[in-house]
Parts: C-alpha cells; sequence; structure tokens
C-alpha cells in the first residue's frame, strides 16, 4: 500500500505515547504524568505529558502533536524547496527523559509523520525518527545493549538498515561547535517515504515500540547505583551540552517553533538543572574523563 494512511498513523501515535508513559511511571514506581492538551492558533493541536520529581526521573516529557497549516515553514522546506507552497499536516510523539541518579542515562525518542499537499498534484510525504542516548558515566554493557536492541529491530527492514541509521544518528547528534558527540548514538531516519507507505509504517512502529526495550534495561541496572556531589556536579555540566544542542542544532526544535506550536512543550526537552564551567577538564583518569575518551567517540558497539 502506498496511500498514506493519516487517521492509521495517528492513532498509532496516541496509542505509543500512552504505552510509554505507562511504563515509564511504573518504572518510576513514585511519579505519574501530569497531561496538558493544548491548541494551535494556526491549526491542530496536542497534548503535552510530565512527570517530575519521581523515585527515578526528575523530568520525563512524552508529547503528541498533530499540526496542519497553509504554508511550510522554513526549516521544513530549507532541504526541500520543491515543497515551498503546499499545506502540511505533521504529526508524531516526541520524548526526553532526565533521571535524577547521574548514573542513569538520559535518552531521548520521537517518531513523526509529515504530509504536504497542493490541488492537482501528487502528496508528498515521510518518515522520521529514532533514538539516541546520552550517558554521564559509560557502561559498555549498557551501550553495547543499546544499540543491540537498534540493530535487531533494523533487521527485517534489511541488512543495511542499521548501520545506515546508525551512522545518520552519529552525524546529526554531533555538537560542531565541540567538535563532541551528544552521547553514544543509536538510531535517527527522515525523509523515509520508499519502498511504500506499509514498509515505512512498520519501520516506524518498530522504532516507537523498540525505545523502551531498549531503554528500561538500562535503567533498570544503574538506577540503585549510590551517587554523591561529584557525580551531580558532573551530569549537571553535562546537561549543558544537551541544552546546547536542542537550542543550536535540532531541526525539530526550530520546526516546533516555526509552526507556532506550544513552547512549553517544545521545550520540554530541557532539563529542568544544567550547568556550565568555563574550560572544564575531567580530571586525567577519572570516571569523568572516561566518558570523553572511551563513549563519546563514535564508535562500533555491535
Amino acid at each position: 500500500m502506498n496511500t498514506p494512511d493519516i487517521a492509521q498513523v495517528k492513532q498509532f501515535l496516541l496509542n505509543l505515547q500512552e504505552q510509554i508513559c505507562q511504563q515509564l511511571a511504573q518504572a518510576d514506581g513514585q511519579a505519574g504524568f501530569e497531561e496538558d492538551s493544548w491548541t494551535r492558533e494556526g491549526g491542530g493541536g496536542g497534548r503535552s505529558r510530565v512527570l517530575r520529581n519521581g523515585a527515578v526521573f526528575e523530568q520525563a516529557g512524552v508529547n503528541f502533536s498533530h499540526v496542519h497549516g497553509d504554508q511550510m515553514p522554513a526549516s521544513a522546506t530549507a532541504h526541500r524547496p520543491e515543497l515551498a507552497g503546499r499545506s502540511f499536516e505533521a504529526m508524531g510523539v516526541s520524548l526526553v527523559i532526565h533521571p535524577e541518579n547521574p548514573y542513569v542515562p538520559t535518552s531521548h525518542a520521537n517518531v513523526r509523520f509529515f504530509i504536504a499537499q497542493k490541488p492537482g498534484t501528487t502528496p508528498v510525504w515521510w518518515f522520521g525518527g529514532g533514538f539516541d542516548m546520552t550517558p554521564y558515566y559509560g557502561f559498555v554493557e549498557d551501550a553495547v545493549h543499546w544499540h543491540q536492541t537498534a540493530a535487531d529491530l533494523c533487521q527485517p527492514f534489511g541488512e543495511d538498515v542499521y548501520a545506515r541509521y546508525k551512522k545518520w544518528c552519529d552525524d546529526y547528534f554531533f555538537l560542531r561547535h565541540r567538535n563532541e558527540q551528544r552521547g553514544i548514538g543509536g538510531l535517527f531516519f527522515d525523509d523515509l517515504n520508499t519502498p511504500d507507505f506499509d514498509y515505512c509504517f512498520r519501520f516506524t512502529q518498530a522504532v516507537g515500540e523498540g525505545f523502551l526495550k531498549a531503554y528500561l534495561p538500562v535503567v533498570a541496572r544503574r538506577k540503585n547505583l549510590p551517587w554523591g556531589e561529584r557525580e551531580r556536579h558532573f551530569q549537571l555540566y553535562r546537561r549543558g551540552r544537551y541544552v546546547e544542542f536542542n537550542l543550536v542544532w535540532d531541526r525539530g526544535t526550530l520546526f516546533g517553533l516555526q509552526t507556532g506550536g506550544r513552547t512549553e512543550s517544545i521545550l520540554m526537552s530541557m532539563p529542568p538543572l544544567a550547568r556550565w564551567e568555563y574550560d572544564y577538564q575531567p580530571e586525567p583518569g577519572s570516571p569523568e574523563e572516561a566518558l570523553y575518551r572511551d563513549f563519546l567517540p563514535v564508535k562500533a558497539w555491535i
């Protein structure tokens, strides 16, 4: 099937948000999600869910949005100029999880669908998404599990899919002004519209449903490790890198702001606390230096 079924995609996304919130709240064991429903003046809206000050998660946000408008925003047409002047619909689920324990990584995932239309022409549509993990203290076991889960979900869709989307993730989540990766990567894909709608939708579903399979075992292994002021200090410093990427380089943040999306929901990805320090250098031989030496440089984990 190559005719996009917008209603089917929307229902999947709503169900995915529900499932992820349920499982994250269960993993936290203390806090639940608060929900804000919102409408966009230019068309559409969404529902934002945020968990705060939990036993495990300092903040976790899981957003669903479905917006539409008469003109594609500049962020979407910059690399697809042929879409200028078309009406559009965009929908997706996006989430960012900031745990309290510095040994539990921050993580991000999203899956999304775009369709741009113009009378008398064939609709242009595509899927995008992925997931990535940002540890503060690295563990090889966690990195291998994360990437093996990603590779396993990609395998039914082609032998080269994991390698291609892992590289895209490494290339995308790169802070050019720091010459540094944001984390250990994962999967990233965009503009997916071949060979047909059914294949693309099934792959997007696999990514969305695979995220917690990759992340929750890492949370379970690390959430009870003892930590102190040193680890917290480093975690907050590294969270600053997360902020830098999202505000300087992230296309999704730019798209949301340019389409008049709800600012609170768009910037939900920001950590509740972060810090910056001038010319910080990790102590030689320290666990903090190990993050820079052994985990941030791009490598094949499996």
